[in-house]
């Protein structure tokens, strides 16, 4: 049985990603499947882009959190959930990160870099990246990476690959996009205070 550091993994992001890499098996063989793929994936990566988006405007808890400025947009903001349209300035701004992040996954050196990448994605979604505005609920992060592993699962499927191919993919995939859902959620977590213990152990109890 191999020991682990459980204080070191919320402590050092290099750990935390070796060790859900190890966990989980991403490997080479996981990265090689995912830049196999790429001269049919990334020019679905657009599409992909376009259905994500179009599922956060379609929910009020998703779409309020485009109204606010985004870090690095300096054009005209909407001013009311009436106003947010797919093709609207900062919509499109935030599309082009959407763009640019699935395109950094699929061409990732996967070195050391890349913890504090899909750290700082998950980081970027909270007040502590800077803009009190910009806090997006652990729900909705959750909410928004369920859609996007579900339309890129679907992308796969489309992709004139053989069924062993599409399989490899998708695993990789599922595995990538976990790991970068950790990376979210460390971002959320926090001690309980007593009480908070308390209810869960008494729930606990109640089960």
């Amino acid at each position: 049985m191999k020991a682990i550091d459980e204080a070191r993994l919320e402590q050092d992001i290099h750990y935390r990603f070796d060790y859900l890499c190890e966990f989980m098996s991403f490997d080479g063989e996981d990265i090689a499947a995912i830049r196999g793929a790429i001269a049919q994936f990334a020019p679905r990566i657009p599409d992909i882009v376009a259905a994500t988006y179009e599922k956060l405007l379609s929910y009020d808890a998703t779409a309020r959190h485009f109204l606010p400025r985004q870090h690095g947009y300096d054009g005209p903001l909407p001013q009311s959930l009436e106003e947010l349209q797919s093709d609207q300035a900062q919509i499109q701004f935030r599309k082009e990160h959407l763009q640019r992040y699935l395109m950094n996954l699929i061409g990732n050196a996967f070195n050391h870099k890349t913890p504090m990448y899909l750290d700082i994605v998950g980081k970027m979604h909270t007040p502590a990246a800077g803009n009190p505005e910009i806090d997006v609920p652990l729900v909705q992060m959750n909410a928004l990476m369920g859609v996007v592993s579900d339309v890129i699962f679907q992308v796969i499927e489309g992709l004139e690959l053989p069924d062993a191919t599409k399989f490899r993919l998708l695993r990789a995939w599922n595995k990538l996009l976990w790991i970068q859902n950790d990376f979210i959620s460390r971002h959320y977590a926090r001690e309980a205070d007593p009480g908070e213990e308390t209810e869960r152990s008494t729930a606990s109890a109640a089960v």
